[in-house]
């Protein structure tokens, strides 16, 4: 019974280091995040689609943009991007799996600067 309990206890050990490896790999530059003119307008104004990318081998949660500024003449899903606190919440807050991207679209006469402000893992 005491080598059962050992052995569980490295396992579980070894999955801690693990994990926590893994999790300090992901760094901001883990969170892509890219903007293309989809060539569409509202008004005058050209339509952008931000993609946001998950390149973290892990999920990663609570993912907040900063943007300065950001304003759009169209209503954007506030379920994909929403002003909270002094950043922007991305997917509601909700987990984004590895390689998975969120995309949304907004409308405003120039592309505002967006960047990754922070984000939580979770490495299971």
């Amino acid at each position: 019974m005491a080598s059962v309990l050992k052995l569980l206890s490295t396992v579980l050990l070894l999955l801690h280091a693990f994990v926590t490896a893994e999790s300090q790999r992901c760094e901001l530059s883990s969170i892509q995040v890219q903007q293309t003119n989809t060539g569409k307008k509202v008004g005058y104004d050209p339509v952008f689609e931000v993609e946001v990318k998950n390149l973290c081998r892990c999920t990663v949660r609570s993912v907040f943009l900063r943007s300065e500024g950001f304003a759009s003449s169209m209503m954007v899903d506030p379920k994909l991007f929403r002003r909270e606190g002094a950043g922007y919440l991305v997917n509601d807050g909700k987990g984004i799996p590895s390689s998975v991207s969120v995309k949304f679209c907004y409308a405003w006469d120039r592309a505002f600067t967006m960047s990754p402000a922070s984000f939580q893992v979770g490495c299971w």
